[in-house]
């Protein structure tokens, strides 16, 4: 029978209370990430709260202050739920805040292609650039391109329309349309036909094709992030217990699930699985694997509108001479995060991968449940706590360990209670010269719309406050006393400047003026906007990358039982 038929209506799953799981969505990390999910040439990567350099790799999980830098002759793709983010050679890219509702880039220099799948009345999708902040307000398909001195910023709207404001005004973009903002302090734009796409976006067009015909969507929402990649290297089948699930085409003996990659200590959801497969991201943050048919399966579950990452769905285990062990959470079985979520949060987030209606969770005791994965063909992977701290890759370091230790092995939970080191956060065993921009590139400054979150604790003020918890990651108030207490001289550069400049002492206010005769004028900011603005240009450690703290919580409706409602209906097409 199919999974529904045998998963009772409300799953009760009862437990002891803890101020961890206490009801506060807007403490909830967010529910969507963004991936990198295409590498070609020399592509460097810098996490938000360490100022080295590392090579990007496949499928590292990307929020807020992280940046990303594509050489000469490079390109990266970036996902972002069903929207796609496309980077040229040369171009300096950043996420100043990444929420369920909001998306803030930054480029301070070379070219971006933004497909927008999705983007509900409650979203925003902004990008910020030297000159001026771009808003992008319908669907479609967008170009953005800043120049190497950064005084010129041209925008293409293929499909679509958005908003640019600088110098306190806005003017709005149509389809078929490029806008060119030029000049800091003074700066002027004009409005003119958009050119012909050039090959870099024909490229881009062929990668978006490949989302739009994947047989995969049927299975799964376009919002599940890396679903297109799952066409070209498994097939999907249709199984009694289970419905739908997927199947990967691999010629390694023995394959199992969450054994090929690495760990990476990613806040504030802490330890996350990187795989080293390209369509290794959906199947390893959303559903569930199952054992079924003499090979693994990934179950995605039921299919809701907008799915919540995770950042592994595995179970731990340890003891004595044993080392740091694992295996993948099965159907039905629920993913407790060892981060700080609301009941609300930890509901959805099983409604989305566990294919129940309704779970009321309020702690889940995992010491007392009966996981089918652990007895499983290959099921559970060991390796020492140095290949685990040092993102070293799993298959290399794999520990045999007699069955019977597995099975006296206790379960830990959710997460690993292993302290991260600064190699965890980079993801890389080593840290190694990699290309990297331009020094007045990384500390040009970007004119915001929206307010970006504050700067992030530096790791290294975080550090010794993870050993005090090993495996946990920091709360809100531990954050907002090391950062109080960091040194000013410690502290990363806000390089950023409000879209409406307090006026220069005995000059005029700088204005958004017309380049030429004919062009619409543009329209002046409500106060309500020039009064949001993000804090003063603090330049406090010159040598030091610009980093961002994830964006502060907002509100988002609907709370309660009506967020359960909502997480489990599907958008129609």
């Amino acid at each position: 029978m199919r999974l529904a038929r045998f998963v009772t209506p409300a799953l009760l799953l009862v437990l002891v209370p803890t101020p961890r799981q206490a009801d506060r969505p807007d403490d909830d990390p967010p529910s969507r990430v963004g991936r990198l999910s295409f590498l070609s040439g020399s592509v460097s990567f810098r996490p938000a709260t360490v100022d080295d350099w590392t090579d990007a790799t496949i499928n590292y999980p990307l929020h807020a202050g992280d940046h990303v830098w594509t050489d000469a002759a490079a390109r990266a793709e970036l996902t972002v739920g069903s929207s796609a983010i496309r980077l040229a050679p040369q171009s300096a890219f950043g996420f100043l805040a990444l929420d369920d509702r909001a998306t803030q880039v930054r480029l301070s220099q070379g070219s971006l292609e933004v497909r927008v799948r999705d983007l509900g009345d409650d979203d925003s999708f902004e990008i910020d650039t030297p000159t001026g902040a771009i808003s992008l307000l319908r669907t479609g398909t967008y170009r953005v391109d800043v120049d190497p001195t950064g005084d010129t910023t041209t925008l293409t709207v293929r499909h679509g329309q958005a908003d640019v404001t600088a110098a306190g005004s806005a003017f709005p973009v149509h389809s078929g349309d490029a806008a060119v903002v030029a000049g800091g302090d003074a700066p002027s734009y004009d409005i003119r036909d958009a050119a012909r796409p050039d090959d870099w976006e024909d490229w881009c067009a062929a990668r978006d094709r490949r989302w739009d015909d994947s047989r995969s969507s049927q299975y799964v929402s376009r919002e599940t992030i890396g679903y297109e990649d799952l066409d070209d290297n498994g097939e999907w089948r249709d199984t009694p217990d289970y419905g739908p699930v997927w199947a990967p085409r691999t010629t390694i003996v023995g394959w199992a699930p969450y054994r090929y990659g690495r760990w990476v200590w990613v806040e504030p959801w802490g330890w996350t699985w990187v795989d080293d497969a390209p369509w290794g991201f959906a199947p390893f943050h959303y559903g569930r694997w199952a054992y079924w048919d003499g090979g693994w399966v990934w179950v995605p579950g039921r299919r809701v509108a907008r799915p919540v990452y995770a950042p592994a769905l595995v179970v731990f285990v340890g003891g004595r001479n044993v080392g740091v062990g694992w295996f993948p959470l099965g159907p039905e079985e629920a993913y407790v995060p060892a981060y700080r979520a609301s009941n609300t949060y930890i509901r959805n987030v099983n409604v989305t991968n566990v294919n129940v209606t309704n779970i009321n969770v309020t702690n889940v005791n995992v010491t007392n449940i009966h996981y089918r994965n652990r007895a499983a063909p290959g099921g559970v992977t060991v390796v020492s706590q140095e290949t685990f701290v040092r993102s070293r890759p799993v298959s290399k370091g794999v520990i045999v360990v007699p069955r019977e230790r597995l099975d006296e092995a206790r379960v830990v939970g959710s997460t690993a209670r292993v302290a991260p080191e600064r190699r965890s956060v980079l993801g890389q065993p080593a840290i190694i010269a990699v290309h990297r921009p331009p020094a007045i590139v990384t500390t040009r400054t970007v004119v915001v719309r929206r307010e970006p979150p504050p700067p992030p604790v530096p790791f290294i003020a975080r550090e010794r406050a993870l050993r005090a918890h090993p495996g946990r990651p920091l709360d809100e108030t531990t954050l907002g006393t090391l950062r109080a207490q960091t040194p000013a001289r410690s502290k990363p550069m806000v390089l950023v400047r409000p879209v409406a400049p307090a006026p220069p002492e005995n000059r005029p206010t700088p204005v958004l003026r017309p380049a030429r005769e004919g062009l619409p004028p543009p329209r002046s900011l409500p106060p309500a906007e020039r009064a949001e603005r993000p804090a003063p240009v603090e330049r406090a450690r010159p040598e030091a990358q610009p980093a961002r703290e994830r964006p502060a919580p907002q509100r988002r409706a609907p709370r309660g039982r009506a967020a359960e409602r909502d997480t489990t209906k599907e958008k129609k097409p």
